[in-house]
């Protein structure tokens, strides 16, 4: 029987420790998981989804707070672990990721070595892919270049955002994760190392600027740069008068509207009931779901009961 440790701090990675802890085949041993973090009005500490998940099983969890410490690396070796499985965890040092006798795999949500980073989803989805999917590597040295082991393709929809592709992906990649160590323990897997050719794109962090719309850009990448920042981080762009709005659904103007004239990119428009537009590089986006700043979330229609756009704007 395989002596798995499994790392990984969001609700992301859950499915695949679940997956593992079902596995006949092996027995997670220990779970390497964040510190808790303050969260919430009361900043109380508030522990990861991986290990309250851990907990429920009662495997034993680690938080370090440096995985370089001796203190750290020593009880990580005590566990034994013939393999480490890591999802939506942080890097590891090379004593920590070389430690099992079968090294440590990752599963990656993209079709690597495309979106190499921390926002692979999010990356996607803004550049207007069709497709993404989820992988399995072994780690190395450099971030996500390890060989590959196995992928999943998965179509992505039009109507899909960050929120429903995260949630479809996280079941994508438990399946595969169990594939993945099945095929180890095994003695099958595949070790291919990832392709070197041009046109590949990042996927760094997320920062806040990086939600600012830009109405100079055509309809469709605006289109799609909310999609992939949706429910979270969320695009945004300021009012004429200041104020914040967070923008959670937007779509070109509509056929039966598109006869409205041509405005310089950024100029709003509304008629103070059904719509709330701004001009792009090459005609109107037509915000759907958005959020005032200090106000909740609502449709457009909504917020445009109680909600005047600035009169010089239009």
């Amino acid at each position: 029987m395989l002596k798995l440790v499994f790392m990984g701090t969001p609700d992301f990675a859950v499915p695949t420790l679940e997956s593992l802890l079902a596995w006949p085949g092996g027995q997670v041993v220990a779970v390497i998981t964040a510190p808790d973090r303050p969260a919430g009005r009361g900043r109380q500490l508030q522990a990861s989804a991986v290990k309250v998940a851990a907990e429920a099983q009662g495997v034993p969890v680690l938080q370090p707070t440096n995985l370089k410490s001796p203190e750290f690396q020593a009880e990580l070796r005590s566990y034994r672990a013939d393999l480490q499985v890591v999802v939506a965890f942080r890097m590891l040092p090379e004593t920590v990721w070389n430690m099992p006798r079968l090294g440590s795999i990752n599963i990656h949500a993209s079709l690597l070595p495309q979106y190499r980073g921390a926002a692979p989803i999010n990356w996607a989805l803004m550049h207007g892919d069709t497709e993404t999917g989820v992988t399995s590597f072994f780690l190395r040295h450099e971030i996500d270049t390890g060989d590959l082991i196995l992928q999943d393709r998965l179509a992505i929809a039009p109507t899909d955002d960050f929120g429903s592709l995260y949630d479809k992906l996280k079941v994508a990649g438990a399946a595969l994760a169990r594939r993945s160590v099945e095929a180890i323990a095994a003695g099958t897997a595949p070790s291919t190392p990832q392709e070197q050719r041009e046109g590949l794109r990042p996927a760094p962090k997320i920062q806040k600027e990086t939600g600012r719309l830009d109405f100079n850009r055509p309809v469709a990448e605006l289109v799609n740069w909310v999609r992939g920042l949706s429910p979270i981080p969320t695009a945004f762009a300021p009012l004429p008068d200041g104020r914040i709005l967070k923008i959670f659904r937007a779509q070109p103007t509509p056929d039966d509207a598109a006869d409205q004239p041509l405005a310089a990119p950024g100029t709003w428009a509304s008629d103070g009931r059904r719509y709330l537009r701004v001009a792009a590089a090459d005609g109107w986006l037509d915000l759907l779901d958005v959020q005032l700043e200090g106000k909740k979330r609502l449709p457009v229609k909504e917020l445009l009961l109680g909600f005047k756009l600035p009169a010089q704007t239009v």
